[in-house]
């Protein structure tokens, strides 16, 4: 059984990623509307009477400000942790509220789902891996640079959705503010293409088959510039760069 799996979005306007296999499916943030995610989710043959639930990374509104309307109207679980749901002050319904803690798997059906703690400006932000019939997904972004925890959970992945926010040097050189900059490259804020291919050149498993770069700057990066760059060191992976305007296709992960 393999997974199926795509990035609805990402990037600051909205982040949304679907993992599933055969029987049931969890997004992974919910930064798009209700309406547009349907609309993505349709487009691409998804049916969303198969996803069973909703994990939250953290409370920021690009990766929040769908949560309400579809966890109502689906009735799906939202898995979220006390402070962020405190910090987003989201109006859910409290019986689809459930926490969830670092390196305490839960089941949503067949698919495993685990959590660890990773470097942003947020509440209590996680990142999360998603495995099913020895295959691991991870979704990786919003993270302010390398940490054991990352390295570790990189090196179990047979596809990731791994941020690549900035060039160093367009965002040195851009419009943004010092304030905006110190935040981004401060070490919890993002991820720059730079720390994003270290960790691929030194830590990807051999199985690695596919890597979603994810999360890119619309000011501050360069779609062709990151596939050129990861490009170079591919080495059988597929590399897609995940787009901030529109969903990908479908991939389907093998182990």
């Amino acid at each position: 059984m393999s997974l199926s799996i795509c990035s609805l979005n990402t990037g600051s306007n909205g982040n949304c990623f679907y993992i599933g296999n055969t029987d049931e499916a969890i997004l992974v943030d919910a930064g798009l509307s209700c309406k547009e995610t349907e609309i993505r989710m349709n487009r691409l043959g998804l049916d969303m009477q198969k996803v069973k639930a909703i994990f939250i990374t953290h409370e920021h509104s690009d990766h929040i400000k769908g949560l309400p309307v579809i966890a109502k109207k689906y009735q799906l679980p939202v898995y979220i942790t006390e402070p962020t749901l405190l910090r987003g002050k989201q109006n859910l319904q409290v019986n689809l509220i459930n926490a969830f803690y670092a390196y305490q798997p839960i089941f949503i059906g067949n698919l495993e789902v685990n959590a660890f703690p990773k470097l942003h400006d947020a509440a209590e932000p996680h990142s999360f891996t998603i495995t099913c019939n020895g295959i691991t997904v991870g979704v990786f972004t919003d993270i302010g640079g390398h940490c054991a925890n990352l390295i570790d959970n990189f090196r179990k992945c047979n596809a990731v959705f791994l941020e690549a926010n900035y060039d160093e040097e367009m965002l040195e050189n851009g419009r943004y503010p010092y304030f905006l900059k110190h935040r981004i490259r401060g070490g919890n804020g993002h991820l720059s293409n730079k720390q994003a291919l270290e960790l691929f050149i030194n830590h990807r498993p051999s199985f690695l088959s596919h890597l979603f770069l994810s999360h890119l700057s619309k000011d501050n990066n360069c779609p062709d510039l990151v596939k050129e760059l990861f490009g170079a060191h591919a080495n059988g992976t597929e590399i897609i760069v995940a787009s901030r305007l529109q969903e990908t296709a479908v991939y389907h992960i093998s182990a």
